[in-house]
């Protein structure tokens, strides 16, 4: 796929301003599109959105086609009389900057049966009645797995799925039957929790959309192992007869990692996915592209090959490299799918295969400017050694703020960027952002974090650090006319402002 020069923004939902303990998908998160049509921007770039588990990670998700109810809008409950004002009057007191997950959730959670309660009461001719009936039609293929799923997992008292009764874990059809009647109300919950998640996710993308703006999405490679997609499929992974992995994900030890990353996720069963001509990956995608316009792949090189652990390791060292699905993976999605709107987060070990596959079938790459200043104008992160075809981050989501970044490196990283950068460190995060906004790369982003100039405080996630992460929330105060016109102006400068809407 060709891109347009262009820049965004990367910001997920949970870290919008609102009052409500967490970001959501309402009035401020369209504030944030008009803010980005405002400014010259064309693309916003989020985490992915499905249900979190495990460390609050939006990489460890119930479901690799749900949504995430905690970003669900209460305002646009209200505003549709799924919710009254007295339902919002007595908040918790939410921390401000920082999303306290521990009081959000359960709080959360009871509103949204709140509103579940009145949709309820509503008589079955209503037109949102009719619209949930659709909903259920058209996404029975995860919806039913999932909805019974976070039900088991709320009669268990949130117990992961290989710990339930073996008729249950195993999917045995009476057992299943039986649940289904048993738990009908709990599935009907989290069904209308995911009708409404959808049904604002829509608006807001319709929003986007009018406002000529691109959502950028966010693919993980890997499933969390306690998940409806690996309880509902276990022959589509690497897993013991009990339901345990056998082997699991990570990444082997480098000079970040002496023990390497083991991140825990069951691998796949890739020859399986091949005998079904890959369709759980299809109708991923495909569920993915109906709400994004472009995909970041994440660990693309795992398509190529992937560090393999045995599940009884307790670190990534013990492990081997196992080739990955290929081409013939990609021109199975692509041949179902038609043209691949994706970015591939080609960063880690990049060996020549990995490259190959992704010049095969045209894919940026991602270049990360906080990793250019090793000392060596060789380096490949280093703007004047970029190729068009390519998107550049000043940091991602995993890695430090910019601001962060200088403080935490050496002497002389720091010298090799103000005698790159011809700067003197007073402005670093505009310094990267200028940087990546002049260089050829088709595609310029930046997190909000460094348009704000924020410390390591404003951090979003530290790989391997099991919780403390994804709790970075915005203040309502942030973004304004002064920072629009500045972004504006590089936009202007390095010929990336976005086209008018028609």
């Amino acid at each position: 796929m060709k891109y347009d020069r262009s820049s965004g923004i990367l910001l997920h939902p949970t870290s919008l301003p609102g009052p409500y303990g967490i970001g959501d998908i309402g009035p401020q998160a369209q504030d944030w599109i008009d803010f980005l049509a405002e400014n010259g921007c064309s693309l916003w770039q989020v985490l992915p959105l499905g249900p979190t588990g495990y460390g609050d990670s939006p990489y460890q998700c119930f479901s690799a086609f749900a949504g995430n109810p905690y970003i669900i809008s209460l305002d646009e409950l209200r505003e549709n009389k799924l919710l009254h004002t007295n339902d919002l009057i007595e908040l918790p007191k939410f921390p401000q900057g920082n999303i306290d997950y521990g009081k959000v959730i359960p709080w959360k959670n009871g509103v949204l049966d709140r509103a579940y309660i009145q949709f309820e009461r509503l008589k079955t001719s209503h037109s949102i009645k009719r619209e949930y009936d659709l909903f259920q039609q058209k996404n029975q293929h995860w919806l039913d797995d999932f909805g019974l799923f976070m039900a088991l997992k709320e009669a268990h008292a949130g117990k992961p799925w290989v710990s339930w009764q073996e008729t249950i874990r195993n999917r045995e059809p009476a057992a299943l039957e039986a649940a289904r009647k048993e738990l009908k109300i709990a599935i009907d919950r989290q069904n209308f929790r995911q009708f409404i998640f959808y049904q604002q996710w829509n608006k807001l993308r319709e929003h986007a959309e009018s406002n000529n703006i691109q959502i950028i999405g966010d693919m993980p490679i890997f499933v969390a192992h306690d998940s409806a997609d690996v309880w509902a499929n276990p022959e589509l992974f690497h897993l013991d007869s009990n339901g345990y992995p056998t082997v699991v994900a990570g990444v082997p030890p480098d000079y970040f990692s002496p023990t390497g990353q083991r991140w825990g996720n069951p691998l796949y069963t890739w020859d399986h996915h091949k005998s079904q001509n890959y369709s759980w990956w299809v109708k991923r995608f495909r569920s993915v592209l109906n709400m994004v316009d472009i995909v970041r792949l994440d660990h693309f090189r795992g398509f190529a090959g992937y560090w393999q652990i045995p599940a009884d390791a307790p670190t990534a060292e013990t492990g081997e490299w196992v080739p990955g699905p290929g081409k013939q993976f990609l021109s199975s999605i692509q041949q179902a799918l038609g043209d691949l709107p994706i970015i591939a987060e080609d960063l880690g070990v990049i060996t020549p295969d990995v490259v190959e596959l992704r010049e095969d079938f045209r894919l940026p790459g991602m270049k990360i400017l906080q990793f250019a200043f090793s000392g060596d104008p060789n380096e490949s992160f280093l703007p004047h050694n970029y190729p068009r075809n390519c998107v550049v981050y000043t940091g991602t989501h995993d890695n430090d703020t910019a601001c962060g970044w200088y403080e935490r490196v050496s002497e002389a990283e720091r010298g090799f960027y103000r005698r790159y950068l011809n700067c003197d460190g007073h402005d670093v995060a505009w310094d990267l952002i200028r940087a990546s906004w002049c260089s050829v790369a088709m595609i310029a982003m930046a997190p909000i974090q460094d348009f704000l100039s924020l410390d390591n405080s404003a951090r979003m996630n530290y790989p391997g650090k099991p919780s403390g992460n994804w709790t970075w929330q915005m203040k309502g105060n942030a973004i304004n006319e002064e920072l629009a016109n500045r972004i504006y102006d590089i936009n202007y400068l390095y010929g990336r402002l976005k086209s008018l809407p028609k």
